[in-house]
């Protein structure tokens, strides 16, 4: 069993599998009893350094549907980070209050360092443009619920993917499956070396999604470019319309991590392949497999 979740490099696809059946677990407890009070007297601490709706609300709501309660931060600046206080030291102090951590943080590798020094469970929420494991497992949840299988898929992943966390962790997860990829970015944005290894895959600068079993959609993100001119040339480069979605399979979907800002007209939310809303709802049963499996009661 794992310790923490880092990152998705670490989960065999066995584990990935695991996880999921986990989640399917936890889905029906929501479906028939609403909560359960397995992790009555646990304490989950959320610490989030950086912005962020459905990853931490999602994370606190498992740890209350699983009968446990939380503490946290959801701004730093409220924090003795504000006097210089190391991430490590943070980490070790907040271990002492709680059973298990989930943290966001904008610095790639904190949540690796945060693990390295926490004597209870870490569980990252986002680390920098690095990775999103928890993300990618709600993820593969949403995409095995909805088209029932995980092999073989097409997957056109749309927008940023130079910063991109969740989709990079994305790729490593769904090519435990035998994913082929379509990467459509505009040159800026393109997928990084690093994370093409091993793939099957092409890329494209033009939205072309007609033949693919998973879209998805990715905000261009304004905070992780360093000079903001570059982000003017790329902004809005991409926007799923109803047109777009008449190119496509009838089975298929298109997904979102979420916020979206302008990639996803609004006129698409009605059509039954477009599940970013379902998609948010499945991170609670994902992240409440996960609480409970880290600390040892499933």
């Amino acid at each position: 069993m794992f310790k923490h979740v880092i990152s998705i490099k670490d989960f065999s696809r066995k584990d990935i599998d695991l996880v999921l059946d986990q989640a399917d677990k936890m889905l029906e407890i929501l479906s028939t009893q609403g909560s359960s009070d397995m992790l009555h007297g646990k304490v989950l601490a959320s610490l989030f350094f950086e912005p962020s709706t459905r990853t931490r609300l999602s994370f606190e709501a498992a740890m209350h549907r699983l009968g446990g309660s939380v503490i946290g931060f959801s701004d730093p600046s409220g924090t003795s980070v504000t006097k210089k206080e190391t991430t490590a030291d943070t980490i070790r102090t907040v271990a002492a209050y709680s059973d298990i951590i989930a943290m966001r943080h904008p610095m790639d590798g904190a949540a690796r360092l945060a693990s390295e020094v926490s004597p209870i469970p870490i569980l990252n929420g986002g680390d920098g443009s690095h990775q999103h494991p928890t993300q990618t497992l709600l993820d593969l949840f949403t995409i095995r619920k909805e088209l029932g299988t995980l092999k073989g898929l097409k997957i056109a992943m749309v927008g940023d993917m130079k910063y991109g966390r969740t989709v990079h962790s994305l790729c490593d997860a769904l090519n435990n499956y035998g994913a082929d990829f379509r990467f459509i970015a505009p040159d800026l944005l393109r997928m990084p070396d690093e994370y093409k290894k091993g793939l099957k895959y092409d890329e494209f600068s033009e939205l072309d999604v007609g033949n693919a079993d998973v879209v998805y959609m990715t905000r261009i993100q304004a905070e992780r470019f360093a000079d903001p001119t570059d982000y003017e040339k790329v902004k809005g480069s991409y926007v799923l319309t109803p047109e777009t979605l008449s190119t496509m399979k009838e089975k298929s979907i298109v997904m979102h991590p979420l916020p979206r800002v302008d990639e996803i007209s609004w006129k698409c939310d009605s059509d039954p392949r477009c599940v970013y809303f379902k998609q948010a709802f499945y991170g609670v049963p994902t992240r409440m497999a996960l609480i409970a499996m880290l600390l040892g009661v499933v």
